[in-house]
């Protein structure tokens, strides 16, 4: 959020009335104002409307947040496209060789040559299918640390799977 003290979901949600924010100005309806032009309301009907628009401005708070982090989150995508990674390495899959690939990975995986973190993060990323953003989303760690370790992981596998093929 960007500054929440100025939102206007806190401005309506920590004054006692029901606040409009206009651009040349900010109108807050108090219970008085509301019951003197409502006459058949009470201060319970006054208290339910309040808590509705607490909950409007919390529903656009909450939405301009999540856009915020997504225009930031995409911003420079082109340039990471070509880190992305396939769900296999190329290289096994264009010589039609997924289940030795497959093979390799177990061996990997149970050879303890993997640190831990490597060893997460190639399973989140080429089992799960997450993405190395997704990754250090979840793990709050920059984009760079989850995009050496999966290919860290990766030459080991390739070495495991040449080791395959030589002795298969």
């Amino acid at each position: 959020m960007k500054n929440y003290k100025d939102s206007d979901y806190a401005l309506n949600k920590f004054s006692e009335g029901i606040v409009y924010r206009f651009a040349d100005r900010i109108v807050e309806i108090t219970l008085e104002d509301y019951l003197a032009e409502n006459p058949g309301k009470t201060a319970q009907d006054f208290l339910e409307l309040k808590a509705l628009s607490d909950e409007i401005y919390h529903e656009q708070v909450t939405h301009e947040n999540r856009t915020s982090r997504l225009d930031v989150s995409i911003n420079g995508l082109e340039e990471t496209e070509q880190l992305a990674a396939p769900p296999l390495d190329l290289d096994l899959i264009h010589k039609n060789d997924t289940q030795k690939a497959k093979e390799a990975a177990r061996r990997l995986l149970d050879s303890g040559e993997l640190t831990e973190i490597q060893r997460r993060r190639f399973l989140l990323h080429f089992v799960e299918g997450l993405s190395y953003r997704q990754i250090a989303g979840r793990e709050g760690v920059p984009f760079t640390s989850v995009h050496e370790s999966i290919e860290a992981a990766t030459a080991k596998l390739q070495k495991f799977f040449k080791s395959l093929i030589l002795y298969l």
